[in-house]
């Protein structure tokens, strides 16, 4: 296994816009290619936008919504993989056949479509159903996972990803300054977001604050500590909709620590090159395999009914 040069990306989407979304899109994707990236990943329904749906009736869900591999978007993010030299990831509602509705990720090279997850936990809206199965697949001889937002928030599922055999896991997102019942939790005034430019200071101190960054790090981190693997995290900035998102989009090695990350108030990207030498380095390798599943397989496994309140969506 070589290392392996990758990209993750924030940027203000504009809901329900897939021709703006993937221009945006295509114009990150070349410029990380010109600069030696073999991958970049985009956020959660990077290609429609996301916290709109929470209004949308069904009807409206399936009109913006794709057959994946046939759909529109998915064969210009092949296009633009073609044009460019680069695998990318982003996120779209899709439907199937039977017009069922998912919160779906891809990830595309020039050659087609490599692999599509549904999310596991989705709560935009009621319409949209629960994948359920793990996605793991290889990029340029890499093991690789995915796991939407809230997925991430289940341990459960960034354990079962890795002991699947992923060593990397794409870990797109829309998520921070939301309200939560967590202390400092909340909605960031938008007004700050209009005036970023003469006024740096006062987003910055939101963004960064319980209500957005600080509230990933007592989370985010552990989960490529525990698991020993790289977590590309990516997030949006700006405006979805009528919430503000804080970007942050970075990737953490398998030692928990931050490689890179979005630090601006604009459309952008990190990179850096993961190497295997840390798989096996890393304690979470090591933790692995001193597990005794025979203690907690029947605890564990223990029949549950799952529940799931987001009292912002209310």
């Amino acid at each position: 296994m070589q290392p392996i040069k990758v990209s993750t990306a924030q940027f203000e989407n504009k809901s329900g816009d897939k021709h703006y979304n993937l221009s945006l899109i295509e114009k990150l994707a070349a410029k990380a290619a010109a600069e030696g990236s073999q991958v970049i990943a985009f956020h959660e329904c990077s290609i429609t936008g996301y916290t709109f749906a929470r209004k949308l009736s069904g009807e409206q869900l399936l009109a913006i919504s794709e057959i994946i591999p046939e759909g529109e978007s998915i064969n210009r993010l092949i296009k633009i993989s073609r044009k460019y030299n680069i695998v990318i990831l982003a996120g779209l509602f899709e439907k199937d056949e039977s017009d069922q509705l998912f919160k779906a990720y891809v990830c595309v090279g020039k050659e087609g479509l490599i692999a599509k997850y549904r999310k596991l936990h989705p709560f935009i809206n009621p319409n949209i159903l629960p994948g359920n199965e793990y996605c793991v697949f290889e990029l340029f001889g890499w093991k690789c996972g995915i796991l939407i937002c809230y997925d991430n928030n289940i341990i459960e599922n960034v354990r079962a990803t890795k002991l699947l055999g992923a060593d990397i896991i794409f870990m797109p997102h829309v998520t921070m300054c939301t309200p939560s019942s967590r202390p400092g939790a909340g909605f960031v005034d938008p007004v700050l977001w209009e005036n970023r430019h003469q006024d740096p200071t006062s987003l910055r101190l939101e963004f960064d604050g319980m209500k957005g960054r600080d509230w990933l790090m007592k989370w985010l981190p552990a989960r490529a500590y525990d698991n020993a693997i790289y977590a590309i995290f990516s997030n949006p900035i700006g405006m979805d909709d009528d919430q503000l998102k804080n970007g942050c989009s970075m990737i953490i090695d398998p030692f928990g620590d931050i490689l890179v990350e979005c630090r601006n108030f604009e459309d952008d990207f990190v990179t850096t090159t993961l190497y295997p030498t840390k798989l096996s380095e890393a304690g979470g390798s090591r933790y692995i395999k001193a597990r005794r599943p025979e203690l907690y397989k029947d605890i564990i496994g223990k029949a549950h009914l799952p529940e799931q309140k987001v009292a912002w969506l209310k």
